[in-house]
């Protein structure tokens, strides 16, 4: 259970493409190899009401969260982690370029005994790679 949460600041609709950051992170966890692809989701949440630093309103920030489920081990975590914030950091470039900016990730591990999912979209790709494989002649 993947799921990466972007909240971030109001100001920040005229300067980042909001949709284009999210695909972006859902992109570089795909190519981490260590999340099912049935699982991953990515949303962003625009915070209306904020308050940084000195009250500065040029100010912004995206703060992202992963919530993700028991059983990878810290190095693969810190390795995934890693790949993912670069990849947006990198996209985010240019408006640590032009403006004052603030971007933070956390990674928070659900407890399994109080996690309750339903998913049937794991199931729906399996079906679609079959549907979608060469047929052997």
């Amino acid at each position: 259970m993947p799921h990466f949460t972007l909240e971030y600041s109001a100001n920040l609709d005229a300067r980042v493409d909001i949709g284009k950051a999210v695909e972006v992170v859902r992109k570089a966890a795909v190519e981490t190899g260590i999340f099912p692809l049935g699982g991953i989701r990515v949303r962003a949440v625009r915070c209306e009401h904020y308050a940084i630093a000195d009250g500065n309103p040029d100010l912004g920030f995206i703060a992202m969260v992963l919530r993700l489920g028991e059983g990878r081990d810290l190095a693969s975590r810190q390795k995934a982690g890693e790949h993912v914030f670069k990849a947006l950091s990198a996209f985010l470039d240019p408006v640590f370029a032009n403006s004052k900016f603030a971007l933070s990730f956390d990674i928070q591990i659900n407890d399994k005994e109080m996690s309750w999912k339903r998913n049937n979209i794991h199931e729906a790709l399996k079906e679609t790679s079959k549907v979608e494989a060469p047929a052997h002649g």
